[in-house]
């Protein structure tokens, strides 16, 4: 058990409990910090705080006790990954559907990050230790781009730009029905489905959340949308355009869209990603065309439109 303290001087952005953790301890993150926060691992003034949001005053003696480093528990597996762009501090992916980004309930050792670790071994030590890496996530079966970060100051400052909305994530989708207008927002809080906690909706004590979009063309009864995420919420884009009244095609838990012959997983793929590189400073910005499987829903849909 390591014991970290100091007495709280005001900082921008840093009167937080969970934000001040992350600035004082080099190697604990945001999403860390708070979870030993509600473990009870971390008092004020002698108290014990259990509320990550807690607002520290100038003066207050902050003591935190992390457990000691265990082993990180991935497992490294070699397998084929897509990668789009790498260097020694970010590696750009292209995930098919079907794989889970990290390992979590059913799946242990099949997950992007296992294949990442087994390829970059040093990424095992980046990030969260169940999720090395993991800077943002596409659902299992959500194909496209992903960045993952090999270095801790790499990390730090990708998942800075996306709290910042820096990070530009644009999604290709195909819904049911004919949104309207053409183009446009939606902006309503998603968290946790309170009839099930499996799943997530738009709640009115939900985490702010917005989505633009804009219809590429109609077909027949579907419309093809670009997706731009402004925020990162759990299923954002399949939540709000289930709630909008324009489900994802081939969605099983958010809406009802009609099935389409051939579709057998959601029709949603990360075509493209753009950001600017963590060390330096440089521009990028990567397009991946869709799939195989589903341009040929497409093909099959658009001679009868």
């Amino acid at each position: 058990m390591s014991s970290f303290s100091w007495t709280h001087q005001s900082a921008e952005g840093q009167n937080r409990l969970d934000a001040a953790l992350a600035a004082n301890i080099e190697a604990l993150s945001r999403a860390a910090a708070q979870r030993i926060i509600r473990e009870g691992a971390v008092s004020v003034d002698g108290q014990t705080v259990t509320r990550p949001s807690f607002s520290l005053s100038d003066g207050q003696v902050v003591e935190a006790r992390l457990p000691a480093p265990t082993p990180q528990g991935i497992t490294p597996v070699d397998a084929e990954v897509a990668v789009v762009f790498g260097d020694e501090h970010v590696v750009v992916i292209d995930k098919p559907a079907g794989i889970a980004v990290h390992p979590g309930s059913g799946h242990i050792d099949d997950t992007l990050v296992n294949y990442m670790v087994a390829r970059y071994p040093a990424m095992a030590a980046v990030g969260e230790p169940d999720r090395p890496g993991v800077v943002h996530r596409l659902d299992r079966d959500t194909s496209g781009l992903l960045v993952f970060a090999l270095t801790e100051a790499a990390y730090r400052a990708l998942v800075a730009a996306l709290k910042s909305r820096s990070v530009s994530r644009t999604y290709t989708a195909l819904v049911s029905g004919h949104p309207s207008p053409d183009a446009g927002v939606i902006d309503a809080p998603v968290g946790r489905d309170p009839a099930n906690r499996t799943r997530q909706a738009v709640v009115s004590n939900g985490k702010a959340a917005r989505t633009r979009y804009r219809v590429i063309r109609r077909i027949g009864p579907w419309c093809l949308l670009e997706v731009q995420l402004e925020t990162g919420r759990m299923h954002q884009v399949r939540v709000h355009m289930a709630a909008a009244g324009y489900p994802v095609a081939g969605d099983p838990t958010y809406g009802r869209a009609p099935r389409i012959e051939g579709l057998g997983r959601q029709f949603l793929h990360a075509s493209r990603l753009a950001f600017l590189h963590p060390v330096s400073g440089e521009p990028l910005e990567f397009e991946s065309p869709l799939p195989d499987e589903l341009q040929a829903v497409l093909d099959q849909l658009e001679p009868s439109a």
